[in-house]
């Protein structure tokens, strides 16, 4: 477990660089910049982390295109990322299609569905699923999961990816308003960063979607050797969940509300069922993909 624990480390110190560097660093841009304290936390975080990265993936003798997951030509990289994309939006579509069907959502008052919202929205969606899917896989399923499943195998380093991955989208979810913001407000926001860990139960549908999200990614990347398909994947899902978030908001007065969450009104029970009956099939179907090489 001696990768984990740096992994792990790593993501603690991101926290300890948001509650000490986030007051200094606010102090120094907010005269000239009206920028959001608890983005400036974000920020802090994110560059502290991957600052910290580079440094562990060194050390563990994991800085190298094939323990990062991009071990395979680029041709082939790139076509089975498209191949991902493409798929991570069609297997979304009954998602939508019942959400439609159930009236779970409404279109918002001040969107127009035209060529121009729909052309804007792709590209917004494209750009932020690849982003985010491209930073999210190379730490996930690239480092981590390479460094781990060198240790204790691909099993258990599914699940403990997996439950990070998970955790992680219900932290720094606070905001601090700039007249409030004093020499402590770092520590306040960590500390109100966790504050959904203290109801459980109100996440626990939207906690386990992600979860098993996590782990058929996972499952990809064991079948594939690569993180190209597991990008593709993420950066579809990113995408129809943009499409969705931007266009409509959730409307809980339905009967069947209840098989999306009120953490975001897409995840849920509804979306964690999906999963497990299309994760058997994604499975099989990249591990046929015999001309991707088989790694970790």
């Amino acid at each position: 477990m001696r990768s984990f624990a740096w992994f792990f480390g790593l993501i603690v110190l991101g926290f300890a660089g948001m509650a000490l560097l986030t007051y200094p660093a606010w102090l120094l841009v907010h005269p000239t910049l009206d920028f959001a304290f608890h983005r400036m936390g974000t920020r802090i975080a994110e560059i502290t982390l991957a600052m910290g990265f580079f440094a562990v993936a060194r050390h563990l003798g994991l800085a190298n295109r094939e323990s990062l997951g991009y071990g395979v030509p680029r041709p082939i990289f790139i076509r089975e990322m498209l191949i991902g994309l493409v798929l991570g939006v069609i297997v979304m579509l009954p998602i939508i299609a019942v959400i439609i069907g159930f009236d779970l959502r409404d279109l918002k008052d001040d969107v127009t569905l035209n060529g121009a919202t729909f052309a804007k929205l792709a590209l917004i969606g494209v750009l932020r699923g690849l982003a985010v899917a491209f930073i999210e896989e190379t730490f996930l399923r690239g480092a981590m999961y390479t460094g781990m499943s060198r240790e204790v195998g691909p099993r258990i380093t599914i699940f403990l990816t997996s439950l990070i991955y998970a955790a992680t989208h219900f932290i720094g979810r606070v905001k601090i308003p700039a007249d409030q913001v004093t020499s402590t407000s770092g520590f306040d926001l960590l500390a109100g960063s966790f504050h959904l860990f203290s109801e459980p139960y109100a996440i626990a549908d939207a906690f386990l979607c992600l979860f098993a999200v996590g782990v058929v990614l996972g499952v990809v990347r064991m079948a594939t050797g690569s993180i190209a398909a597991c990008i593709g994947l993420h950066a579809g899902w990113v995408f129809v969940i943009t499409f969705v978030r931007e266009t409509s908001a959730p409307d809980y007065s339905r009967p069947l509300s209840f098989i999306v969450s009120r953490f975001d009104g897409f995840v849920g029970w509804l979306v964690l069922a999906w999963l497990c009956v299309i994760s058997v099939w994604l499975y099989r179907f990249y591990s046929k993909r015999a001309f991707i090489p088989r790694t970790a």
